[in-house]
C-alpha cells in the first residue's frame, strides 16, 4: 500500500494554523501597534502568521462573507480611515476597492503583486486575470513575501522577526503542495480534472496538472445558464471524470444536477474566498487549502 503523505503535512502545518483563526482582532485601549486591515479572512491569517505580536491584524469582511460583490459599510470606510495599511488582493477580486480606499484615505498593498497571473479564458471576463492566486500554494509564498516586506515598512524595528516568521510560514504552506502532488501523481490523464462551480482554482490546478473546468468563471447573483450546465455535463461524461466540487460561499444546486446527469461522485465542498468561524471547518489559511487539497485527492483517487 502506498505511503500517505497528508498526516504529516496536516500536523507541521497546523503548528501555525493554530496561532490564529482570522485576525488578531480590535486592540485594547492604548495598544499603540500599528493596525493593518484586510479584505477578507484569508489574508488576514495569512498576515497574523508574519505579524506575530507586533501588529493589529483584522479584516474588514467577516467569515462566510462572499467578497466579490461586497459592499463596504459606512463603519467599515471608518475603520479603515484609522488604520495604518490596507492589504488587498488586487487582481480585480475587490471590485469595490478603489472607492472604498479612496474614502478610507489610507495606504494599501497589493499582495498579489508578483504572482505569475492565470488569465480568465471564459464568458465576459475572458482575458482578465483571476484573480484567486491565493488558492496556489506556490503563489501563496510570493503573498507572504510581499506581506512581511509591506510589514519591515510598517515597522522596521520587527522586520528581522517578520522575514524569519514568513519564511517558516512559506515552508508550512510548501508541505501542502508536495502532499497534494504526491498523492495525485498515480492518476490516469482523464482522472487529472478539477471541476468546480466557479473558476476559483486555476493556479492550484496549473500547480498540480489538473485539467480545469467550472460551470461559471465569477461568482455571480444570477443563477447558472443552461448551456453552462450542459457544457459541464458533456465535459464530465466526455472525460469520465471520477468527481465534482463546489464551493462554500455559493449554491451546489447547479453542480448536483451535473452529478444527476452524469453518474458522477459529488467530491465535497470546497472552501476559498473565505475562512470558516473558528469552531468550523476552516478557521485558518493553512487548514482551508489542506481541507481543499485532501478533498480533491480523496475524491479523484477513490479514497485510495
Amino acid at each position: 500500500m502506498r505511503r500517505r503523505v497528508w498526516p504529516l503535512a496536516w500536523g507541521l502545518a497546523l503548528v501555525v494554523a493554530s496561532i490564529t483563526g482570522c485576525g488578531g482582532g480590535e486592540a485594547p485601549a492604548g495598544d499603540d501597534r500599528p493596525m493593518v486591515l484586510t479584505t477578507f479572512t484569508v489574508l488576514a491569517d495569512m498576515a497574523q502568521n508574519v505579524a506575530g505580536e507586533h501588529l493589529v491584524i483584522e479584516s474588514i469582511t467577516k467569515p462566510g462573507t462572499e467578497i466579490h460583490g461586497y459592499e463596504p459599510t459606512p463603519r467599515d470606510v471608518a475603520k479603515a480611515s484609522q488604520a495604518d495599511l490596507v492589504l488587498d488582493n488586487g487582481l480585480g477580486l475587490e471590485g469595490w476597492f478603489e472607492q472604498f480606499a479612496n474614502q478610507a484615505d489610507v495606504p494599501h498593498v497589493v499582495v498579489s503583486e508578483g504572482v505569475e497571473v492565470v488569465d480568465i479564458t471564459e464568458d465576459a471576463y475572458a482575458g482578465k486575470p483571476n484573480p484567486h492566486a491565493w488558492m496556489s500554494p506556490t503563489e501563496a509564498q510570493i503573498y507572504v513575501d510581499n506581506m512581511a516586506a509591506a510589514f519591515a515598512e510598517l515597522d522596521p524595528d520587527h522586520a528581522a522577526d517578520f522575514e524569519a516568521r514568513a519564511a517558516d510560514y512559506q515552508q508550512e504552506i510548501q508541505q501542502v503542495h508536495d502532499a497534494l502532488l504526491e498523492e495525485l501523481e498515480p492518476l490516469a490523464s482523464n482522472e487529472r480534472a478539477l471541476v468546480t462551480c466557479e473558476g476559483a482554482f486555476s493556479y492550484l490546478a496549473r500547480d498540480a496538472d489538473l485539467t480545469e473546468h467550472y460551470i461559471w468563471p465569477v461568482n455571480a447573483e444570477q443563477e447558472a445558464t443552461p448551456q453552462q450546465i450542459a457544457a459541464t455535463i458533456e465535459f464530465v461524461e466526455g472525460n469520465d471524470v471520477p468527481a465534482v466540487f463546489c464551493e462554500s460561499t455559493v449554491s451546489d444546486k447547479a453542480m448536483l444536477r451535473v452529478v444527476e446527469a452524469t453518474g458522477t461522485t459529488y467530491g465535497g465542498t470546497l472552501y476559498v474566498d473565505s475562512l470558516s468561524e473558528a469552531e468550523g471547518p476552516v478557521p485558518t489559511y493553512l487548514e482551508l487549502i489542506q481541507h481543499d487539497a485532501q478533498t480533491i485527492a480523496t475524491a479523484l483517487t477513490g479514497g485510495a
